[in-house]
């Protein structure tokens, strides 16, 4: 199960940090990231990062997004810097989560709104 929290509303190049927990019988975590869904679009990737730290961006994250995590945690995070309007979305955390029986469940946290505006 994960759990995120920090969404809330920010002034254009302002910032703010998700994070998202995962709890339950946890073997371990392969790669965590975060999606976002605006009104009317499809979700789409933020980021993600393997268990070792490598990290990928969308382009429109590149520069003002990092995704980190901490493995022993069970926590992935997203710190947000000179948001735009454009960022106003739901955002989603995502996991790969290995139970106690070495099956991967791909999993999805509840969301958090994020709104960027004057």
């Amino acid at each position: 199960q994960l759990q995120a929290s920090g969404g809330g509303l920010v002034q254009p190049g302002g910032s703010l940090r998700l994070s998202c927990g995962a709890s339950g019988t946890i073997f371990s975590i392969g790669n965590m990231g975060w999606y976002r869904q605006a009104p009317g679009k499809q979700r789409e990737l933020v980021a993600v990062i393997t268990r070792g730290g490598s990290a990928n961006y969308a382009v429109s994250a590149m520069g003002r997004f990092t995704i980190f995590r901490d493995n022993a945690e069970n926590v992935v995070a997203l710190q947000m810097d000179n948001l735009k309007p454009e960022d106003t979305a739901v955002y989603y955390c995502n996991a790969d989560i290995i139970n106690i029986g070495y099956r991967t469940i791909n999993s999805w946290g509840q969301g958090t709104q994020v709104t960027v505006s004057s």
